[in-house]
């Protein structure tokens, strides 16, 4: 499968200037991070993806819709690929808002609150990572998946701090890395 973090979000770009949290609840893509969505729906076209698993963050759907367009395949909103809940941009916006901003996708696995009202451990988040990993890796098809997630998750699933709207491929069937730290 395909791990890729979500474009530049209008929290990663606040937050790379002083390393504070400035406070922008499920913030969206900024122009950078729409461009980086776009780079990637192009990179990807060929890959032979048949299916999209994305997190309910704002930023992770804004890069997974035109994804999805481009290569002509559905999504899969799912709660368990979201972030760590660490940060202010960890606040996710509840099931009703994302139903009436995308009306075209399918929220019904989500609760109205889907997001953990306390930062999430590090061992809850590894935990989350193995428990998708095995269910990736009994699908025959694992390979024609793409995940669209973040950065905590996606270390916690292959070792790798990515930057936005870069990706790697994941081989669920192999061991998960060791030694995993989630330090922004």
């Amino acid at each position: 499968m395909i791990l890729l973090r979500h474009g530049q979000s209008e929290f990663n770009l606040r937050f790379t200037l002083d390393r504070r949290d400035p406070g922008i609840a499920d913030p969206r893509l900024t122009p950078l991070g729409q461009r980086q969505a776009e780079q990637a729906a192009a990179a990807l076209a060929g890959a032979g993806l048949a299916r999209i698993i994305v997190s309910p963050y704002t930023r992770a759907l804004q890069t997974a819709v035109p994804l999805a367009r481009a290569l002509g395949v559905s999504l899969t909103v799912t709660a368990g690929v979201r972030e760590r809940t660490a940060f202010s941009c960890d606040i996710g916006s509840p099931r009703s808002v994302l139903e009436r901003v995308w009306p075209e996708l399918d929220f019904g696995a989500l609760e109205e609150v889907w997001w953990p009202p306390a930062e999430e451990s590090l061992q809850s988040v590894l935990g989350r990572a193995a428990r998708f990993r095995a269910e990736m890796a009994a699908l025959p098809d694992w390979d024609e998946t793409l995940v669209v997630s973040h950065w905590g998750f996606i270390l916690s699933m292959t070792g790798e701090s990515l930057g936005n709207g870069e990706w790697r491929r994941c081989d669920p069937t192999a061991p998960a890395p060791d030694g995993v730290t989630l330090h922004h």
